[in-house]
């Protein structure tokens, strides 16, 4: 039941946030995504560390179908549901002011919206039947083209539309390939969705490339990688920062996710058939979304770029097969939640402190307002990879598993972390230092609460940066059971 409550205590928050007076629906919003914390930080408790699935919860939905209301968390799901329960209050908090700004819609609608996203989130990264995993993973949209759509800059329900329009695009060929699932079990004589039953049969090598092309186009979608992603820089530079930090931390998590769930978990032939185009298009994403953000003036269009570079990172550690690049990558997942949220969340504040977007026309904001030019540098540095910081150790998991898949694979990956300090001091450097703006008015530096909302994730950098091993200990048991799946052996090699 622990993962139930998980998953009903935002959802029901949304609800009730959505009807009570303007006046308490942040005090509201926010309880409820503190207890939805406080629930998350009790299934950490009481998972055990290389237990694989547990906390698991399985009951008949549609017995006709196979379909289960069927709940679970491993290493993996363990993970993206903690990442999740620990932003959303820092979202919430960050956006008390900014979603009654003219033109939003409303602080009672921003907060219901958030915690349903949140809900149908968490459904999605403990889901272990494959129908019902398909039907939140099409729910989130719901909150999601919302958020985007009635908060943020002119534009935005263009961007919002643009948004579903791709999202559903992939979710309608995911489930071609979820129908083709259950045939495939009909035919072995037990229909069922169960992701435990499907991982037991044998599917021929040609079905599961069909089955594998539906799953991976959708999470690719999802994620977001080249040439699929052009939504996202449209959605980050409209919508609000903190809409931002949910879509691109915590909801294209489900891409990478589910290309661990299922095209891994249950097409393992078909993964390593597909490497070599996914390799390639992991290495376009990386260099091409670095070489774009260097050209963006709106930062945060340029954000949401580098983490299209991020993405390929986390593709291609996925898909060189190997203990330590599995391992790297789903750091890596944790890592950008985790950088790519402060620097959403700083970039909001500045911008609400000079009232653009636009790079070119900041400058000097290091000497007025020293605090928020720190964070900045300190985000800017972590999606660079400085080492200390905690994006720093997944890259290097990444990097030595390329090169151990290929030379040129790891070569070409190495040269994103010389785009990547470029883009980030490049930023910093045409926001923060240099002269001021001719007649701005002097930008206040961050306030107390302002810090207090950014201070949870700076530690986090470093404090993981320097000692990664507790996220390591829970993800190796997943990785050597996933890669055990697929035939290769810890090291890499085929077993």
């Amino acid at each position: 039941m622990m993962l139930t409550i998980l998953i009903l205590l935002p959802l029901v928050g949304a609800v009730v946030t959505a009807f009570v007076p303007g006046a308490l629906a942040r005090l509201v919003g926010l309880g409820f995504a503190a207890a939805t914390l406080l629930a998350g930080v009790v299934t950490a408790t009481r998972y055990s560390v290389g237990g694989g699935m547990q906390l698991t919860e399985t009951h008949v939905w549609i017995e006709s179908l196979g379909v289960h209301y069927a709940l679970g968390v491993d290493g993996l799901g363990l993970l993206m549901v903690l990442l999740t329960v620990v932003l959303v209050p820092i979202v919430l908090l960050a956006g008390w002011k900014e979603s009654d700004e003219p033109g939003n819609s409303g602080a009672k609608a921003f907060f219901a919206w958030t915690l349903a996203l949140e809900a149908m989130s968490l459904a999605v990264f403990t889901a272990t039947d494959v129908l019902l995993f398909y039907v939140v993973f099409e729910a989130t949209l719901i909150p999601a083209y919302f958020l985007i759509g009635g908060f943020g800059r002119a534009g935005r329900g263009r961007a919002a539309t643009k948004f579903l329009i791709y999202q559903l695009a992939g979710g309608l060929i995911m489930l071609a390939s979820v129908i083709g699932l259950y045939v495939v079990s009909a035919d072995a004589g037990n229909p069922s969705f169960l992701i435990s039953d499907l991982a037991a049969i044998d599917i021929d090598p040609i079905t599961q490339r069909w089955l594998f092309a539906g799953f991976f186009i959708a999470f690719a979608i999802k994620a977001p990688m080249f040439p699929v992603h052009t939504w996202l820089a449209d959605t980050t530079e409209k919508a609000t920062t903190g809409t931002s930090v949910l879509l691109v931390c915590i909801l294209d998590k489900i891409g990478t996710f589910g290309m661990l769930r299922f095209c891994l978990g249950l097409l393992p032939d078909a993964s390593q058939w597909a490497t070599p185009v996914v390799v390639v298009l992991a290495l376009v994403s990386i260099i091409y979304g670095a070489l774009v953000a260097i050209g963006q003036d709106d930062v945060l269009r340029l954000i949401g770029l580098t983490s299209l570079s991020h993405f390929g990172f986390i593709v291609l550690g996925i898909f060189v097969f190997s203990s330590t690049g599995s391992a790297g990558a789903i750091l890596y997942m944790v890592n950008h939640g985790i950088a790519t949220a402060l620097m959403f969340l700083v970039a909001g504040f500045l911008i609400r402190r000079t009232g653009t977007a636009s790079i070119r026309e900041m400058g000097g904001v290091e000497k007025a307002a020293p605090v928020l030019a720190g964070f900045f540098l300190v985000g800017g540095l972590a999606a660079a990879g400085l080492p200390g910081l905690s994006p720093f150790v997944s890259e290097m998991m990444v990097i030595i598993a390329a090169f151990d898949h290929h030379w040129l694979v790891g070569s070409v990956a190495v040269l994103a972390i010389v785009l990547a300090a470029f883009y980030a001091l490049w930023m910093y450097q045409r926001t923060m230092t240099g002269p001021g703006r001719e007649g701005a008015a002097v930008v206040p530096d961050l306030d107390r609460r302002e810090v207090g909302i950014l201070a949870p994730l700076l530690l986090a950098l470093v404090l993981f940066g320097f000692y990664p091993m507790p996220l390591l200990d829970v993800i190796n048991p997943f990785v050597q059971d996933s890669l055990a799946s697929v035939g290769i052996g810890q090291e890499g090699g085929p077993q």
